[in-house]
């Protein structure tokens, strides 16, 4: 599944393309239990008994295996909404301006002048929450009705997974999710295995290998399971993904069997099932799913633009308190004091006009709007509108690796030998060594028969095939034939049709190895758990038995295998892994080190392949203590480890391999965009630290002059500690860290950490569960105060994209009562009052979302702009002053200025400084603009032209026949510019002495 991607991140949105999207995907479900199920009588955790086909045995009750996403119910959607509104100051206050004017004493015109836009504004936050619920609703319902098969006495069964309960015995087909977490059973594969898909679960698209229990794999038919009496013992619902302790018993055998329990045989919920039709018992439901344990609740969120907003409102409201009291005081406290200082405050309260409100939501559905429009990202869709400014204020991305900077898309790069290398340009010659190797008539000879020149040099044919030979066994790919979309067709198979194969296998790097041994003549076309087979350029067959195989782990950074070539009966051991390891395992050289520093540079993933020749006697010896230490009771891993490494000396050098991850379409320049605009990327990830690291360099996530300081294992404190002091003597160094350590670090010393982490230019946090991730976009939040942006296209990134502040997933009147004797009467009244609020002055304010500083392109060329938005001078306190004393200066001018203009009547005061008052705005508007737009002077048109057709109307407020006269036209016009003039000569002052840094670019 591939992305594309032409824009920095500049959109909160989920994308749709084909299945999924290019950059963004449209994020699998973040799967919830129902809310209710602690109130439904399901109390905590325990462990269980589960018996096969019984669900009516069940010890306790479960949850119902419903899947619920959505943040209300019914009865919670309204009051919840209006919370989530009213919870901030900035509402609250138009509310209880609103309720205010139900009092007859301190009503100032009518109620639609207040009830009206508050109304407008909550309407619009309705139908947003109530469209986007039952979007949730709808794609909720769609999971839940999914149709499965289940085993019953009464035969097999259609159930919704919704009706799954624990001790179903459900069968899922391939390329069908596992609805619910179950124990393997039975399979319908030849080779007693399947692939599970778990990039919905754990982030890795690498396949993983399951098997079923033994005992029930072996019986007849799935029937049968319904026939014998048995059990599962499971442990409590947990939020490991990786390890799971159970038994299987048993008891109508004799003697009863037992059989222990791992992650082996378990299929968790949002996996998919890569191969065969598989059988299963369910164990966990509901909220104790793995998958639903490591996602959190979704919260409310608010961008830090409406927080400002929030506290700038509650300063202009102290203001008004504090001038609403100095009113009063010049009243000398007379009559009823306490009312007018009400009376005064609602006289004042446009200082925040309402519109405000309504301009920034309707602007966020406009920016949300233009993501959704945007040519460079089609199909991108905006899950939550409510956000989009925060995308302009982002400190700190927290990005997913596989399927978001990378394909995950392995490509053989390079074959090197030594003394010679092959890359993709000269793989026909590695083609011509492999067919001439296996034409050959002393290619058959048997091991013992072969002229034992283990003193010969070697020629560059032979060696070249010892090394294909070896890349192609040492590994865990199974090849699947399919026919007509089904798999394991007999007639398929039997003949190792070419078009019918695929490769599964739990590694992307192991199939592309196969796929390239493959393309040069040595091609896998058979393994089941014992053997192997491989054709050869000229059509023969080759068999293996496979003896032992030691899977990779994290620990010990290699694997191999020990085969059996049954056409001469050579037993060979071969193993692979990273050069740190196998340094000290192959037969000492000169250029092993050297290359493999060389291809790393290169952004390839390298890979040591080595061999080594085992005489029967020699197997044997090893094998009967390998048997003996797995056996042990007490300290059996570092046994059967000793075991191991004893064959694993002076190991012949075979080769070195390098593989490259496929990267996104511009990856590397949109992180180099982020970087030089300050913008600090930390990569989460599920993946291996050798895979997660390689990534990050390839990617240039980390500069190729960065040190990186790859922080060790550690289990303890005190461990903790010492590798902390290291990481401290570091500078300007990029961080590597497994999410193991990561857990012990945030245990023990969570501030010390995160302060060290935030000081690195680039983190990698590798092995990263879904709860990690979203912990630590918290912990970044909590102790930088930073906004954060989190991008994921998986089910393991919900939690994080959640949790973080943006997720990305690939979806002035006071003046007039001091003059008029202290008098708390409004000046405008009525619909002038709503108007200026709405109609008036809304288009051209709401047209600004279309201002730009700079073009697009400027932007992406000089990312270091970005860097001006990050101190978030727009809205800082000062600019908040400055705009206050400019309103101040206009609403003195306006209003002295109509005072001292006016003649006779009252009327015209209302007349000359309201005319004048919206021509100011609308010039302020003007004033403000940097680059302009088409619709923004069709906005500030449009406003003029509504003012003026209202004018017709407004009899009882305005004298029409005045404003029609000269006097009227001369008065407004100087009142108008000494209002505005002075701001336009000090801007263009400003423009011409200390222009700002986007003004240098464009001019």
């Amino acid at each position: 599944m591939t992305r594309k991607n032409n824009c920095p991140l500049n959109c909160i949105c989920t994308k749709k393309m084909r299945i999924s999207s290019s950059f963004l995907l449209p994020l699998p479900l973040p799967l919830r239990c129902c809310p209710w199920s602690r109130c439904c009588g399901m109390g905590d955790f325990r462990p269980r008994t589960v018996w096969l086909g019984h669900p009516e045995k069940r010890e306790q009750r479960y949850p119902r295996n419903v899947i619920n996403n959505q943040k209300y119910n019914f009865f919670t959607f309204l009051p919840a909404v209006l919370f989530n509104q009213f919870k901030y100051f900035f509402n609250l206050y138009f509310l209880l301006l609103a309720c205010s004017q139900f009092v007859p004493e301190l009503r100032l015109g009518a109620l639609y002048t207040y009830w009206v836009p508050l109304g407008l504004v909550l309407i619009i936050t309705i139908m947003r929450e109530a469209v986007e619920e039952i979007r949730c609703y709808l794609r909720d319902k769609e999971v839940n009705s999914q149709i499965y098969s289940k085993l019953s006495t009464r035969g097999t069964v259609k159930v919704k997974s919704s009706g799954i309960q624990v001790g179903d015995l459900i069968i899922v087909e391939k390329n069908q999710r596992v609805p619910a977490d179950m124990i393997f059973l039975r399979t319908s594969e030849r080779n007693g295995s399947c692939f599970l898909r778990t990039d919905q679960l754990d982030g890795e698209t690498d396949w993983k290998l399951r098997l079923p229990v033994a005992c029930t794999q072996r019986l007849p038919t799935a029937a049968d399971l319904l026939q014998i009496r048995s059990y599962v013992y499971a442990e409590e619902p947990n939020i490991d993904i990786h390890n799971f302790i159970g038994t299987f018993t048993r008891e109508d055998g004799d003697p009863p069997v037992n059989e222990s329990l791992s992650i082996e045989n378990t299929l968790w919920a949002s996996t998919v099932v890569a191969s065969g039709t598989v059988v299963g018992v369910v164990i966990y439901t509901g909220r104790e799913l793995r998958s639903v344990m490591n996602t959190s609740n979704p919260r409310h969120k608010v961008g830090l633009f409406d927080l400002e907003v929030n506290c700038l409102t509650k300063i202009l409201f102290g203001a008004l308190v504090v001038v609403s009291l100095v009113m009063v005081a010049l009243q000398h406290f007379a009559g009823r004091w306490y009312l007018q200082i009400f009376r005064f405050l609602l006289l004042f309260s446009h200082i925040v006009p309402i519109s405000l409100r309504v301009n920034l939501d309707m602007g966020k559905m406009v920016f949300s709007w233009m993501i959704k429009k945007d040519s460079k990202i089609p199909g991108t869709m905006v899950r939550a509108s409510t956000i989009p400014e925060q995308l302009g204020r982002i400190s700190y991305l927290l990005t997913d690796k596989t399927g978001t900077l990378t394909q995950n898309e392995m490509v053989f790069r390079r074959l090197h030998l030594g003394t010679v290398a092959y890359g993709m340009d000269s793989m026909d010659e590695v083609q011509s060594h492999v067919f001439s190797a296996y034409t050959q008539p002393t290619h058959d000879l048997p091991a013992s028969r072969a002229p034992a020149a283990t003193k010969v040099r070697k020629t560059i044919s032979s060696r070249v095939h010892e090394a294909v030979k070896a890349i192609a066994l040492v590994h865990n790919v199974t090849p699947v034939y399919e026919a007509n979309g089904v798999t394991d067709q007999a007639e398929a198979e039997q003949h190792y049709e070419d078009t019918c194969r695929v490769y599964q296998a739990s590694s992307p790097d192991e199939v592309s190895l196969v796929q390239w041994t493959e393309s040069v003549g040595l091609t896998l076309v058979g393994r089941d758990q014992s053997s192997m087979q491989l054709r050869t350029p000229t059509g023969q067959i080759l068999n293996f038995t496979i003896l032992q195989i030691f899977p990779f782990t994290y620990e010990s950074k290699r694997m191999g295998i020990i085969v059996r070539d049954e056409s001469t009966g050579e037993i060979t051991f071969y193993m692979k892994g990273a050069d740190v390891v196998m340094a000290g395992i192959v037969q000492y050289n000169d250029w092993l080190e050297e290359e493999c520093g060389n291809m790393a540079r290169e952004g390839l993933r390298v890979l040591v392949v080595s061999k080594k020749s085992l005489t029967e006697e020699q197997y044997q010896d090893f094998e009967a203590r390998y048997v003996q230490a797995k056996l042990s009771v007490h300290d059996r891993s570092l046994k059967v480890a000793t075991v191991i490494e004893s064959l694993e000396m002076e190991m012949e050098l075979l080769c070195l391999t390098g593989v490259e991850d496929q990267l996104q379409t511009d990856v590397r320049p949109t992180l180099e965009i982020l970087r030089n605009a300050g913008i600090k990327v930390w990569m989460l990830t599920g993946d291996k630290l050798e895979t997660a690291t390689c990534t990050a360099k390839n990617a240039h996530l980390i500069t190729r002059n960065q040190d990186i300081h790859i922080f060790r294992s550690v289990t303890t404190r005190g461990e903790a500690h010492l590798e902390l002091n290291a990481f401290r003597r570091k500078h300007d160094c990029a961080l590597v860290i497994s999410g193991d350590s990561l857990e012990v670090c945030l245990k023990y010393y969570e501030y010390e950490f995160m302060e060290l982490a935030c000081q690195c230019p680039a983190v990698v946090c590798c092995r990263c569960t879904p709860t990690q991730k979203a912990q630590i976009v918290r912990l970044l939040q909590e102790r930088t105060g930073k906004l954060t942006c989190a991008v994921g296209d998986g089910g393991n990134d919900v939690s994080m994209i959640q949790e973080a502040d943006c997720g990305v997933g690939v979806e002035g009147k006071a003046v007039f009562s001091s003059v008029f004797f202290f008098a708390s009467v409004p000046l405008y009244q009525g619909f002038l009052t709503i108007g200026y609020s709405t109609v008036y002055t809304m288009f051209p304010v709401f047209s600004l979302v279309l201002d730009k500083d700079v073009k697009s392109e400027v932007a992406m060329l000089y990312p270091e702009l970005y860097k001006d938005l990050l101190k978030g001078r727009p809205l800082s306190f000062k600019t908040f002053l400055i705009w206050v004393l400019i309103s101040i200066y206009q609403g003195s001018i306006i209003m002295y200025g109509a005072l001292l203009l006016f003649e006779s009547e009252f009327v015209h005061i209302v007349a000359i400084s309201f005319t004048s008052l919206i021509l100011t705005e609308l010039l302020m508007v003007a004033l403000t603009i940097q680059t302009w737009h088409w619709l923004m002077i069709v906005g500030e048109l449009l406003s003029l032209a509504c003012y003026v057709a209202s004018l017709v109307f407004l009899h009882e407020f305005i004298d029409v026949y005045f404003i029609t006269t000269v006097s009227f036209l001369w008065k407004v016009t100087a009142i108008t510019l000494v209002s505005c003039l002075p701001l336009y000569i000090l801007k263009y002052l400003r423009r011409r002495f200390s222009p700002p840094n986007y003004s240098k670019l464009t001019s």
